[in-house]
């Protein structure tokens, strides 16, 4: 899938990668893509959280490995 952003939050635990990712937000504009990844398992249901709280679509959740890839469409 093209998305627009990728942050890399591997290495980091909760709450860094969503705090990343509600950063990256602020700069991106209204229905662009955000990639993250992240090495954190708790990142799952926080970005599923994260989604619901902030009104941003969570597009699309992947494990490939150890790692956990998300994918935000901006509100």
């Amino acid at each position: 899938m093209v998305f627009d952003k990728e942050i890399d939050t591997r290495g980091l635990n909760c709450p860094l990668p969503i705090l990343k990712a509600k950063k990256a937000l602020t700069d991106m504009q209204s229905g662009q893509l955000l990639k993250v990844v992240s090495t954190d398992g708790g990142s799952l249901r926080d970005f599923q959280a994260f989604s619901k709280q902030t009104g941003n679509e969570l597009v699309e959740q992947q494990t490939l490995g150890n790692e956990f890839v998300h994918l935000l469409r901006r509100r």
